[in-house]
């Protein structure tokens, strides 16, 4: 057989093994990637492209290479999904770069991010002023969030407010079936109070898949079967 249809045909191949393994890792892999994420990317498409090409290197070794580099995010998202004390380790922490209008110089450091950088982010969501803006995270897949201060924020229908009252981002309080208690005192509500909330909607904390809780005692679900309580 001629090389360059073998080299076509391994191609094909090893396109289509790659599209196989694509739709299993699922469609969380075609979003922002993380960075072991992203460096598996590299080099299995440097492994991809190298099979394709050397006919002197054995398919089979080849994609098992390929295969193993695979297993891995397949491996980190399973326990992802089954610890939180993992998914925290694996993926780490969104870093809050802003409190109250006020910058913190040392999170900045610590992330390696320029002010200039920050200020950019800041401007393609259209906010302009650091001071309008109440808490600014980066989340673990590179995004910027921003909450704007009350006062700033777009007028909508059901905005009855204070503005000299502060607003606190909407907090996990629950996740995976567990009370997380520092998210609880970040919004400012003591444990007592999130049981008798679960109490009158008749919940136990092992049936809440997601509880979100923000600073003005708005409790919204997430329940495992499906259901949203408000």
């Amino acid at each position: 057989m001629p090389e360059y249809l073998q080299v076509a045909l391994r191609s094909i191949f090893i396109l289509l093994s790659l599209f196989a393994i694509t739709k299993l890792l699922g469609k969380k892999q075609l979003s922002k990637l993380s960075f072991f994420e992203y460096i598996t990317g590299i080099t299995v498409g440097s492994i991809a492209g190298t099979l394709s090409m050397d006919l002197n290197l054995p398919l089979s070794e080849g994609l098992m290479s390929i295969l193993l580099w695979f297993a891995f995010p397949l491996l980190f998202s399973f326990l992802s999904l089954k610890s939180i004390r993992f998914r925290r380790f694996a993926e780490g922490k969104p870093t809050v770069f802003i409190k109250d209008g006020n910058i913190d110089e040392k999170a900045l450091k610590k992330e390696k991010y320029s002010v200039d950088e920050m200020l950019e982010q800041l401007r393609k969501k259209d906010v302009f002023r650091v001071a309008d803006v109440e808490f600014a995270s980066l989340d673990t897949n590179g995004d910027l969030s921003v909450l704007l201060k009350k006062e700033k924020q777009p007028l909508v229908r059901e905005d009855v407010f204070d503005i000299s009252q502060k607003s606190t981002p909407p907090q996990a309080v629950i996740t995976d079936g567990k009370i997380d208690q520092k998210a609880l005192a970040e919004v400012g509500f003591p444990l007592p109070w999130l049981v008798r909330e679960l109490s009158k909607r008749k919940l136990t904390v092992d049936s809440v898949f997601l509880a979100q809780l923000d600073s003005e005692g708005n409790l919204t679900f997430d329940l495992y079967d499906w259901t949203n309580t408000q």
